[in-house]
């Protein structure tokens, strides 16, 4: 495939700040994520209690798989793929004949590994380094978008940073294929209000996007279709996970500790009220691929 195959800088994330957050402990996960560690907003039906939070997920997964239009294709590429809930769904589920994730996580790719599924690959390594061979059918991408550009970048600098990823996501899909894309984003906040305790103790080296600033960064490349927030849907799953946690908090405590636990329960509680309140939202975003993009 004809593609830009040159590695470029990072503007976003190191694999070291990613780690802080992410290399904590499968098991610790596990406590409060639902069975397929999909950590990501789930998707509720009004009347579903917490108890249904994997029922939220999957329907979550299907909603981008079809937002996709990747039923059944060929290659479907997963960036940020977590411990590849998506993946298992794309090919056990959707009929896809090949599903590919990359991460910068060792501990996510060793999980997806140890499954040895004939139809699923992952790759440690970031979207500035994948280099297909040949062309995806679809990209989906769910909450990783978060990790694409440092908090002391310029607006400026962050659109050229994600107009970077796209012009490499156009490179990857073949003619009319679709990119479905999942990402907090500031809505009635400014940088400033990031506080010190996300910057620093939650998630280092990262700043959310304007949805204006995606929608500069993917101007004559891709076409948006769709676009959708889920923020009360994002209330609902921190909600539940953060009682999941509380459930199993001496579990937790046993296996990470105090001060680690303490962390993600500010975390998810001060998450809760930027997404109720409307600091925060939770953008999907279905893109098609502009076939001949004007200069």
């Amino acid at each position: 495939m004809a593609t830009n195959t040159v590695k470029i800088p990072n503007p976003g994330a190191s694999s070291e700040a990613l780690r802080h957050h992410y290399d904590v402990s499968n098991e610790f996960f596990s406590l409060w994520l639902d069975p397929t560690r999909t950590y990501s907003s789930a998707f509720w039906e009004e009347n579903e209690g917490f108890d249904a939070l994997e029922t939220a997920q999957m329907r979550k997964l299907d909603f981008h798989i079809e937002q996709a239009r990747v039923k059944g294709a060929k290659r479907v590429l997963d960036i940020g793929c977590g411990w590849g809930s998506l993946l298992r769904r794309l090919v056990d589920v959707h009929g896809v004949e090949t599903a590919v994730g990359i991460t910068l996580n060792k501990a996510h790719a060793e999980c997806i590994l140890a499954w040895e599924h004939p139809k699923i690959e992952v790759h440690l390594e970031s979207w500035t380094e994948h280099s297909p061979k040949t062309h995806y059918d679809g990209i989906i991408s769910l909450e990783v978008f978060e990790h694409f550009a440092k908090l002391e970048l310029s607006p400026e600098e962050k659109v050229a940073g994600y107009r970077t990823f796209f012009l490499r996501c156009h490179d990857w899909l073949k003619p009319g294929g679709w990119i479905s894309l999942q990402t907090n984003v500031y809505e009635n906040s400014q940088k400033e209000d990031f506080s010190q305790f996300f910057a620093e103790q939650v998630f280092p080296e990262s700043d959310l996007a304007r949805q204006s600033e995606i929608f500069q960064a993917t101007d004559k490349l891709f076409e948006v279709v769709a676009f959708r927030n889920y923020r009360k849907h994002y209330v609902r799953t921190l909600k539940t996970w953060l009682k999941r946690l509380k459930a199993n908090r001496s579990k937790a405590v046993y296996l990470v500790g105090e001060e680690i636990v303490a962390r993600y329960e500010k975390y998810l509680s001060l998450s809760i009220i930027g997404f109720h309140s409307g600091t925060m939202n939770v953008s999907c975003i279905t893109m098609q691929r502009l076939n001949n993009p004007r200069k």
